[in-house]
């Protein structure tokens, strides 16, 4: 299993702006130059993370985009739901209606829930304050 690059870029986006936790608010423009993303990206970035709380922003002289909550509280999994919506695995793992041929007769499917809430787990372990330390 891999992240999207977008995901990737998001959790990256979030490190940034943790590093600025309690500092002046940062716009796409900066958060793209100090991380690298580019500019376009940034800012759909910063528009998804808002729109799912995870960012808040304001407009005007001082404006610009800060963490809703610390770095602390803020999981691997609240980025990765942000941008790409509910952790599955696989089609049927998600809630409704799915297009696969063996959905009638599939025997592993009761149990995909099991792997999708240990990955979830897993990410859910890991917050974006934890990406902003300095590795020994």
């Amino acid at each position: 299993m891999r992240l999207s690059s977008f995901a990737d870029y998001a959790v990256v986006l979030m490190s940034a702006a943790a590093r600025h936790c309690g500092g002046a608010r940062m716009n796409a423009t900066t958060l793209a130059a100090e991380t690298g993303i580019p500019l376009p990206t940034a800012q759909k970035l910063v528009s998804r993370l808002s729109g799912a709380g995870l960012l808040e922003s304001s407009r005007g002289t001082g404006g610009g985009v800060r963490l809703s909550r610390p770095p602390a509280t803020i999981t691997l999994a609240d980025v990765v739901e942000a941008v790409e919506g509910p952790i599955a695995m696989t089609a049927c793992a998600e809630m409704g209606a799915h297009d696969c041929n063996l959905e009638r007769d599939c025997r592993i499917r009761p149990h995909m829930n099991v792997a999708n809430n240990a990955i979830r787990q897993a990410l859910a372990g890991v917050t974006i304050a934890s990406l902003t330390r300095e590795m020994a």
